[in-house]
């Protein structure tokens, strides 16, 4: 499928570039990285003393929209009626638990005073993120049809988030980054599994 295409593409151009960040950092030269036209500011690349890297920026920069929209996708299925209290259950874990994970990693990057997103970089197209097709039909989906919609898109969602913290424990050097990392992959694989298990059920 195409989108299957696009999210493994997504997922090796995160892992490069977050490799490159991370050979970057260890090598003791500040990469710059080209988003275009807009060349990077000094205050986007930490120094060799620094205690964050780009690894640590970019995680932070991708992570805040993939988060938001787990959010997003919460709202639109705890918003509809007849949906089975498990799921919605789980819908409610994940916003209660994203929303201020996105308050944290907007707090680091504004400490760090760098943008809390990439300019050219809306979020879509990351790994486990679900196009405006997918969204809307979230949105038209009702009752069990809209459970399964949830479930399925969101096992995506949540595989696409686990690779991106595994990329960032491998690369990044913030503690505090690393941490949520490690914490995102702990909570998003237990969901995972609770999901299939729902996805079954249905």
């Amino acid at each position: 499928m195409n989108t299957k295409i696009k999210t493994l593409s997504a997922a090796a151009a995160l892992a490069a570039a977050l490799g490159l960040a991370g050979c970057a950092a260890h090598s003791g030269t500040n990469m710059p990285m080209n988003h275009g036209s807009s060349g990077p500011k000094s205050s986007m690349m930490p120094d060799a003393s620094a205690d964050r890297n780009q690894a640590d920026i970019m995680f932070s920069q991708m992570m805040i929209p993939h988060h938001a929209q787990a959010v997003e996708m919460s709202e639109i299925i705890l918003a509809k009626p007849d949906i089975p209290a498990e799921v919605t259950a789980l819908a409610t874990r994940i916003k209660d638990a994203q929303a201020p994970e996105i308050e944290t990693m907007t707090g680091w990057l504004k400490s760090w005073n760098v943008p809390a997103m990439m300019p050219d970089h809306s979020g879509h197209g990351m790994s486990g993120m679900v196009d405006a097709d997918g969204i809307n039909k979230l949105k038209a989906a009702q009752g069990t049809d809209a459970a399964r919609l949830f479930l399925e898109q969101m096992i995506g969602h949540h595989e696409g988030a686990v690779d991106m913290a595994q990329q960032e424990i491998g690369a990044g050097k913030h503690p505090g980054t690393i941490q949520l990392s490690r914490d995102v992959i702990a909570a998003q694989e237990a969901e995972i599994a609770e999901m299939k298990q729902l996805l079954a059920g249905l």
